[in-house]
């Protein structure tokens, strides 16, 4: 029943925020738009930005494709908000405070809950890399110390957003394969995958890399790579 859309980021090249990601949205949430149902935004993520403002700024550069949004801030119970979200939004932001707050408020079960029972999920960034079995992969810092690293499990592997292979000249710092090779060597038969700005995976029953440009995957010590557009179903396991 699981419905995800997991995006690398709310910007890609020179484009506006969310500008690249408004068709992906529009079709995910196409059944909540059309019957003006609010879709719940979950902006635990934005340390720096308070609740209800990163929630106007989402539902402002989305209004154009009719997505209504009512913060998840706005609830006088976190809980209640979600169990009766038809949509679930989580935008990025930090993503050891953003599980933070979802243990701190008793939402990890209630979420998978939701997503197993249809409702749609979207997240970008830290809202895409709790979708998978753990935090362990993101590029953030431990601002604060969740509870757990497990993160919701609607996916079988690892996720590592904003990936990136460049290499600038005269840095002597590990590169992000390198960083994620370290966990592969501990953790070998599970999977990660690498998103790329501008890419997004779609996970219905099959999985497709979304956007234009490749992703890599990582298991058993090797780096493979995934096609743009690619049917990448056999990393659900």
């Amino acid at each position: 029943m699981r419905n995800l859309l997991l995006m690398s980021s709310s910007k890609y090249a020179n484009t506006g925020y969310l500008v690249h990601s408004q068709d992906w949205l529009k079709q995910h949430f196409q059944t909540q738009i059309d019957a003006q149902q609010e879709i719940l935004f979950i902006s635990y993520a934005g340390v720096t930005t308070p609740g209800a403002e990163y929630t106007a700024k989402v539902a402002a550069a989305l209004a154009g494709i009719g997505l209504r949004l009512r913060g998840i801030e706005s609830y006088a119970n976190a809980r209640d908000a979600v169990t009766s979200a038809h949509g679930i939004l989580v935008g990025g932001g930090n993503t050891f405070a953003l599980l933070n707050e979802l243990y701190r408020h008793g939402l990890i079960d209630l979420i998978k809950r939701q997503v197993q029972s249809g409702v749609p999920y979207a997240g970008w960034s830290a809202g895409a890399n709790i979708a998978g079995l753990s935090i362990k992969t993101t590029n953030d810092m431990p601002i604060v110390q969740p509870p757990s690293f497990t993160a919701l499990k609607l996916v079988n592997f690892q996720l590592n957003p904003h990936y990136i292979d460049q290499h600038p000249p005269g840095f002597h710092g590990e590169t992000r394969a390198q960083r994620l090779a370290e966990f592969m060597e501990l953790n070998p038969a599970t999977a990660i995958i690498g998103l790329r700005e501008g890419t997004a995976l779609k996970v219905q029953q099959r999985m497709h890399l979304l956007g234009a440009h490749d992703g890599v995957y990582f298991r058993d010590g090797r780096e493979h790579l995934i096609k743009a557009g690619q049917d990448c179903s056999f990393l659900l396991g």
